[in-house]
């Protein structure tokens, strides 16, 4: 089953508000990547997903380390797995099952996530 995870990143140069979450989806040899607010909470308002380029899936695996280019700190938070099949265009929209430690639909679509119950 591919897995998802969460990582909280701090101090890159390029956020100003100096945290935020990436959201991870395995796909094939890397992660596909999105930028979020916060974590997502069920059935709460959605977000802005911004997509980000893909991550190494060493990123997977419980770890809290630098991040390669001197662009913050990262701290895995979260992870599972998820049923689903990624779309194969990277700007599609995507609708996954998540289970672990975050539960439920998770939607990416028109630059927003969400999660609601399954």
């Amino acid at each position: 089953m591919p897995r998802y995870a969460l990582l909280r990143h701090t101090g890159a140069p390029d956020d100003p508000s100096g945290c935020h979450i990436d959201l991870l989806l395995e796909d094939g040899d890397s992660c596909r990547t999105w930028r979020l607010a916060t974590v997502p909470q069920l059935n709460a308002k959605a977000q802005p997903a911004v997509p980000l380029p893909a991550h190494r899936k060493i990123w997977l695996e419980p770890r809290s380390a630098a991040v390669s280019g001197n662009r913050g700190w990262a701290e895995r938070i979260h992870a599972g797995s998820y049923f689903g099949v990624l779309p194969n265009a990277t700007d599609a929209d995507v609708t996954l099952q998540l289970e672990g430690d975050l539960q439920g639909c998770l939607r990416i679509t028109s630059g927003h996530c969400f999660l609601s119950n399954p």
